[in-house]
């Protein structure tokens, strides 16, 4: 007489295979939550850019050296509000001031950059 093994899958083959797709579905989901994390990030980044770049670029053609000091403002770009610091600090040379701007997104920074400004 011979033996009939059964065919198909045992249990326990069942659910390794589950486990193993579960864990590649789960390193996908990953790796796209980080993609999309990425992407605001950048978008963030370049919006703070515009509006650092207008700050800049105002205090450039007002023609004269900036005051020292601190100001602060906040800068709509794409419907999405920042806030903006502009720092202005004096340098060793008298006709010069260095210059920062800040900018944050939701309390956190997201940008600095600094410039030097004559007359």
């Amino acid at each position: 007489m011979t033996v009939r093994r059964p065919h198909g899958f045992t249990l326990i083959e069942v659910m390794v295979a589950l486990a193993i797709t579960a864990i590649a579905l789960m390193a996908g989901l990953q790796a796209t939550g980080a993609l999309t994390r990425n992407a605001t990030r950048q978008s963030d980044v370049l919006l703070a850019q515009l509006c650092a770049d207008n700050a800049l670029a105002q205090l450039r053609l007002l023609r004269q050296l900036p005051a020292i000091g601190d100001t602060a403002q906040t800068c709509t770009q794409a419907g999405q509000a920042f806030a903006l610091e502009i720092h202005v600090r004096p340098t060793p040379n008298p006709l010069f001031r260095r210059v920062d701007a800040q900018v944050f997104a939701e309390g956190y920074p997201v940008l600095r950059i600094s410039t030097i400004q004559g007359r």
